[in-house]
């Protein structure tokens, strides 16, 4: 999952045995296990059912629960039907089933998976730990009944809800990441591999060797993409993850690029004019510089600091 150039089915996988180990050596200190679907950081890979499956025993071995972080569980769920032995006749509604049979809460952004414009929920099996939230909601955000979403929104959510497991649209909308991947790759642009599910994730720190890390190549790319073709994305890097507690920095383990494809809009020309910004970028992409951090908030920096060129 750290070798962008490396093809795996399930790069998004959870490492079991150092689950387990760490479990066993630390496990007073956990107080949960949590599984992202696709895995975002990490290029929107996707995780195996047996390996979701896997999680939670060990997990449960251990008296902890295992929540999903489930804002792209469609999509995790065609890949398995796509990539997993046993699961190519299984529906998705099936997949998406046994994907959180094993869980005791979920958490999800509805703007991902649900086609929704707001909005999100927080799922719990516990009672009682719903109860905790309910009255935590109470003291940041207001009472849960005259608090959150619009009805409209909550009825655009369970219309996405409905939509998001028709496969025709998951075949679609994966397909058009990989055809983008596809091009980038035969242009000589080092992308994660394979595809992910939401989003063409490009290897900067391969592309742009001349830029250390912490001269954020990522975001240089990012920047050079806005300038060159209006094209917004997103470092997913050192400025993310390079900022330690104690305040030193240090570079992360990958700096990528993240372009998310938004769902239902882009025909065929914008994803070729995704891969023409790029044929003109190649052709002056030595002459891009790294950036310094000019302003920063104390966390959460990828959010608003502030950069200028080197």
């Amino acid at each position: 999952g750290k070798i962008p150039s490396l093809d795996h089915p399930f790069k998004g996988n959870m490492d079991l045995d150092a689950l387990a180990k760490l479990m066993s050596e630390r496990g007073d200190a956990v107080p949960c296990v949590m599984m992202t679907i696709t895995n975002n950081a990490g290029g929107g890979q996707p995780v195996s059912l047996a390996n979701i499956r896997g999680a939670a025993e060990i997990a449960h071995a251990h008296g902890k629960p295992f929540f999903i972080d489930g804002c792209r569980f469609a999509e995790n769920a065609w890949f398995i039907k796509l990539r997993e032995d046993g699961q190519q006749d299984r529906s998705i509604k099936e997949i998406v089933r046994d994907t959180f049979d094993v869980a005791d809460g979920m958490t999800m952004s509805a703007k991902k998976d649900a086609f929704a414009n707001i909005g999100g929920w927080l799922a719990l099996n516990d009672d009682a730990l719903a109860e905790q939230a309910r009255t935590r909601l109470i003291q940041t955000e207001g009472f849960p009944t005259y608090g959150g979403l619009a009805g409209r929104d909550l009825d655009a959510i369970a219309q996405g809800l409905t939509e998001i497991v028709d496969e025709d649209y998951l075949r679609y909308r994966v397909r058009t990441n990989a055809y983008i991947a596809e091009r980038l790759d035969a242009l000589g642009v080092p992308v994660m591999k394979p595809a992910g599910g939401h989003a063409v994730f490009i290897d900067a720190r391969e592309w742009l060797s001349h830029i250390p890390p912490l001269e954020y190549p990522g975001h240089a790319l990012a920047c050079a993409l806005y300038e060159e073709g209006g094209i917004r994305g997103c470092e997913i890097g050192t400025v993310m993850f390079g900022r330690k507690p104690d305040g030193t920095e240090e570079p992360a383990r990958m700096d990528l690029v993240r372009l998310a494809m938004p769902r239902r809009v882009y025909t065929q020309s914008h994803a070729d004019y995704i891969v023409e910004v790029f044929e003109e970028l190649a052709k002056r992409k030595d002459d891009i510089r790294g950036l310094k951090i000019v302003k920063e908030p104390p966390m959460m920096r990828h959010f608003t600091a502030e950069f200028a060129p080197l």
